[in-house]
């Protein structure tokens, strides 16, 4: 159970630490490129539940 904790803490702390990191030194982006990223935001979440779906129903 320490180990859980202690990874959990690590993961929670590496992505303080980025977060704070791309706060700092990240441009922001142009629209055009925000709308073109963003049109294939949900199609990819999508595509990731369906093969997340059939993996879980044909590997048990």
């Amino acid at each position: 159970m320490t180990n859980l904790f202690l990874l959990l803490l690590a993961i929670f702390a590496g992505i303080a630490l980025l977060s704070v990191i791309l706060q700092r030194f990240a441009s922001p982006m142009e629209p055009e490129r925000v709308q073109r990223i963003s049109r294939w935001i949900y199609p990819l979440v999508g595509l990731a539940l369906v093969l997340a779906t059939a993996r879980y129903f044909f590997q048990g």
